[in-house]
């Protein structure tokens, strides 16, 4: 059915997800640098807006590149003020779009959701925004005046906690953490914990602030980020002129249930989640493996485990940062897993309009690999205007598209130490 990994060892067995529970997609939340719920990011996807511009929530004077992709406007009223004063900001995101996600779902958050519902929940970083705000009180101040919730809020769990407290989800609680893979890779080990029958109902997803002043001279320093005159025109994915990744900030939250409980409280079902792969390089801390054969790996097994033939694939929702290599590498990646196929597909990378909300990118792109399958139309790859030989793949060029009958779309994500995972969806009938 797939390609082998290059270099591999044998696979495992994997066993077709169809042998048990069933994993279905009831609600869909976000907070993103082009809307501050779901509904408004989609209509914002589906037009071509840019979230990407100057950046106002540091000084960036010690930087010549001042580009990224803010969250605008957000106001956490959904959350208890005097928890949402401790959280970070990136909690706050995943806090927001988990409840936005319940309430998509039509779960009752009146009463606690009790042991059979729980969190899978991550970021990539964690707190930082916090860091820099705690260790600056600690050079001014001294030691006595750091925050007591310091420690419980900068860490990557942290958001997990607040949704489980926010929503008393007693069930299976944890961070995932695997670099820009995370958000994907959560709602993956979230659908495994209901299959294998420890849950009935999982909050799954990521978020992320990292527009900071630490975290940004980190990518500053790898030489990573996008340039351009016009922000909105930095993040090029697959084009010929990429020149970088546009750093950015947000959450994604989808509720996943079995089956059966879904359709026991009579739940509107956006998708179904039909397989799930999660895999690494094994070859360095930042740079891509140029045969592609983590992302690879990734895909085949979400694949397998779907027991779905590669050629009922009709949209990859794609990594694609921006960057050189990333694009080249996962272009190579996927023809190597779909073959002749992969010249049918259409592959659009959606952060050509969010940006790289990192820990949280692949959350969020799954939510919208969802929607294009439920309702039956792709967003874009918008500035794309000049074909890289590299890069020769259906790239649904600047502009959304229609597309009718699609069945089977997946989502992949990639990050750095060679993370991978690959989600794949299909279109509840």
């Amino acid at each position: 059915m797939t390609a082998s990994p290059q270099g591999s060892l044998s696979q495992p067995p994997v066993r077709p997800w169809g042998e048990d529970r069933r994993v279905v997609v009831t609600g869909l939340g976000a907070v993103t640098p082009v809307g501050n719920d779901m509904s408004s990011t989609w209509e914002a996807l589906l037009a071509g807006r840019s979230g990407v511009g100057r950046i106002t929530l540091f000084d960036t004077s010690r930087f010549d590149v001042d580009i990224a992709a803010e969250v605008k406007g957000f106001d956490p009223v959904t959350l208890p003020p005097k928890e949402a004063r401790r959280m970070d900001r990136y909690a706050r995101f995943g806090a927001a779009a988990a409840l936005e996600a319940l309430r998509d779902a039509g779960v009752s958050l009146e009463g606690p959701l009790g042991p059979a519902a729980g969190v899978v929940f991550g970021a990539g970083s964690g707190g930082y925004i916090l860091l820099e705000e705690q260790a600056r009180v600690l050079r001014e101040s001294g030691a006595r005046r750091v925050s007591p919730f310091f420690l419980t809020n900068v860490l990557p769990d942290a958001v997990s906690g607040h949704i489980a407290i926010l929503t008393g989800a007693m069930g299976p609680n944890m961070a995932v953490v695997a670099a820009c893979a995370t958000g994907a890779a959560a709602v993956g080990e979230a659908a495994e914990i209901i299959r294998r029958g420890d849950a009935e109902i999982m909050i799954a997803g990521g978020a992320e602030a990292p527009v900071n002043e630490t975290l940004y001279s980190a990518f500053y320093a790898m030489r990573a980020i996008a340039t351009a005159d016009d922000p909105a025109q930095a993040c090029r994915p697959f084009d010929k002129s990429r020149n970088g990744f546009v750093v950015a900030e947000g959450a994604g939250a989808l509720v996943l249930e079995s089956l059966e409980h879904a359709q026991a409280r009579g739940a509107r079902i956006h998708a179904e989640l039909a397989g799930y792969g999660c895999s690494n390089d094994a070859f360095d801390m930042v740079a891509s493996e140029d045969s592609g054969r983590g992302p690879v790996l990734a895909m085949a097994t979400a694949l397998r485990k779907a027991a779905v033939d590669p050629a009922r694939v009709g949209y990859v929702n794609a990594h694609g940062t921006g960057t050189p290599l990333n694009d080249s590498v996962e272009t190579r990646a996927i023809k190597r897993v779909f073959g002749e196929h992969a010249y049918r597909l259409a592959v659009s990378s959606t952060k050509s309009m969010t940006g790289h909300m990192m820990g949280a990118a692949g959350a969020l792109e799954a939510a919208v690999t969802v929607l294009a399958l439920e309702h039956g139309v792709l967003p874009p790859t918008i500035n794309y205007s000049e074909p890289d030989p590299e890069c020769d793949l259906d790239y649904v060029p600047n502009k959304a598209r229609p597309a009718p009958g699609l069945e089977y779309a997946m989502s992949t994500s990639v990050g750095l130490g060679g993370h991978n995972a690959a989600l794949l969806f299909r279109r509840w009938p």
